[in-house]
């Protein structure tokens, strides 16, 4: 049974526990059937939220294709809706420490990161597109040659409904990336939030709505992928899927949308190799390599997993980087002192460990961690100790595989030219970087690294105004930077002819008698 509710707030109380309902066509669509969303340092339950159907599936498609189809929302000059979103991001930037806390409690994000990754960062995005909207060419004058007197544009246009299948591990960033793009060149979207952590999605449909925003032109689902993320992909009414999360469901993702020829976004799996070479600064590259793999306890997809060290500075590099490793923090989220929370889920957790057993199976040494904290503080939750491997090679499942947690493996090379080698050689591209006090040599080592973004001493520079995505396995399409909107539109190519003159046409072609003549 499914009832809607006319309410402006997305949460109810139900027994005590704060109750999300889905937001399809400007209402909250409530189930009897609920997910209970988990605090994974605590194993308690924040909220629970209604659970999505292919039924809903349909009616939010069906709701986002009726306000594109009315023409209210694409036709609403640019400027204005730039505006909207400037409104939206002040009121979410004015919420910003309540939106700190509930996304430390739904992701275990320590407090200190949840502020500025997980709130700041995608405040700006909502600027940021609002933004690109008056800049955008929304129609580029195109002269064409040839005998004919003829001119032109190019129109970008909307593409209708177009739909978002977001992860759980930056719930804020993503339901901004896989929404305001969209949304601000004209087009409706549903986006489906993972069941983990879907209340800043379904918060922020709430703002765009006391904003403003007509109805139809986002909704937000809650479910599963098998069910609610497949019915999306297979609707026939869906122009385009944008999808960020594992490869193996990106590929089933492709594969599933060629049916109708939908256009799809994907961003996909990693496996970030990080080069420190022989002149790098080592107090920055230890510190920036721990930022690399253990941010957010190693739950990013374009983490530097791989750290790769000449073996001139291997040692030294590798007891630094232990003994730094050493002083962070793992514990409670909210404590603002924390360096690492948990990580996401009891099956999330044993599949690091999975991972680190098979580490030491290969004959890889645990140099730090390799375990679960245990005593006072680490009863509930899911825990992993960040974790160092040293003896790695390439040809390793540590090495070759996305582990999604904070493990990273240590091998040793010669010479540039190998550590080079040893980069490309993953299925992966999404993310590399490198270390050293020579920008010029860090530069030419980039253009020769495959991926979609190397950071030259830093790791996560993800910036608004630079494309980001991936090559080869970590899938492809560009979100954020200057032509982010492009993705989401689709090119109209208009012609004038200025001639009237019949002699001039090539109808001749075709019509050998010439008019008054027949």
């Amino acid at each position: 049974m499914t009832t809607a509710a006319p309410a402006e707030t997305p949460s109810v109380d139900r027994d005590g526990t704060p109750h999300y309902r889905m937001f399809i066509g400007g209402e909250w669509v409530d189930t009897d059937d609920h997910y209970d969303v988990i605090n994974p340092a605590t194993e308690e339950v924040n909220v629970t939220c209604a659970k999505a159907t292919p039924a809903h599936v349909d009616a939010a498609v069906a709701a986002g294709k009726a306000a594109f189809e009315s023409g209210e929302w694409r036709n609403t000059p640019p400027a204005e809706r730039a505006a909207l979103f400037d409104r939206v991001g002040q009121r979410v930037m004015a919420r910003a420490e309540e939106f700190t806390v509930e996304g430390t409690k739904g992701t275990g994000m320590p407090l200190r990161l949840s502020g500025a990754l997980g709130v700041g960062f995608p405040v700006g995005h909502v600027f940021h597109y609002a933004e690109l909207i008056r800049k955008h060419e929304w129609v580029r004058p195109a002269p064409i040659g040839g005998a004919a007197l003829q001119t032109g544009y190019i129109a970008k246009e909307p593409l209708g409904v177009t739909a978002g299948i977001c992860p759980w591990n930056f719930p804020a960033n993503f339901a901004m990336w896989k929404t305001l793009p969209s949304m601000a060149v004209g087009n409706s979207v549903v986006i489906k939030v993972d069941e983990k952590t879907p209340t800043f999605a379904l918060e922020l449909a709430a703002i765009f709505k006391e904003e403003g925003l007509p109805d139809g032109v986002l909704n937000v689902i809650v479910g599963d992928g098998p069910v609610v993320g497949e019915a999306l992909v297979q609707h026939p009414d869906v122009a385009l899927i944008s999808f960020t999360g594992s490869t193996a469901v990106g590929r089933h993702v492709m594969e599933a949308s060629a049916k109708h020829l939908k256009r799809v976004l994907l961003e996909l799996g990693g496996k970030g190799p990080n080069i420190v070479l022989e002149d790098a600064d080592l107090d920055i590259a230890v510190d920036g390599s721990i930022w690399a793999f253990c941010m957010h306890a190693g739950q990013a997809c374009e983490s530097g997993t791989r750290l790769l060290l000449p073996a001139s500075i291997h040692d030294e590099f590798v007891e630094r980087l232990v003994a730094r490793m050493k002083t962070l923090k793992v514990g409670n989220p909210l404590d603002p002192a924390t360096d690492i929370g948990p990580v996401m889920s009891a099956q999330q957790r044993e599949r690091i460990l999975g991972y680190i057993e098979s580490g030491k199976a290969q004959g890889a040494t645990v140099a730090l961690g390799g375990d679960s904290p245990q005593g006072p503080g680490y009863e509930k939750g899911f825990w992993v100790n960040p974790t160092v491997f040293t003896n790695a090679s390439n040809d390793m499942k540590i090495s070759c595989e996305e582990i999604f947690g904070p493990v990273v493996s240590v091998i040793k090379y010669d010479t540039v030219d190998e550590a080079i080698q040893i980069a490309n050689d993953t299925e992966y591209g999404l993310s590399a970087g490198i270390w050293t006090t020579d920008a010029t040599k860090g530069l030419e080592i980039a253009q020769q690294l495959k991926a979609g973004s190397v950071w030259i001493n830093d790791w996560h520079n993800i910036n608004n105004d630079l494309p980001f995505g991936g090559y080869k396995q970590s899938g492809f399409g560009r979100e954020l930077g200057p032509d982010a909107l492009d993705e989401f539109t689709q090119d109209k190519a208009i012609t004038i002819d200025l001639t009237n003159d019949l002699n001039k046409k090539f109808y001749g072609l075709v019509l050998s008698t010439p008019l008054g003549q027949e």
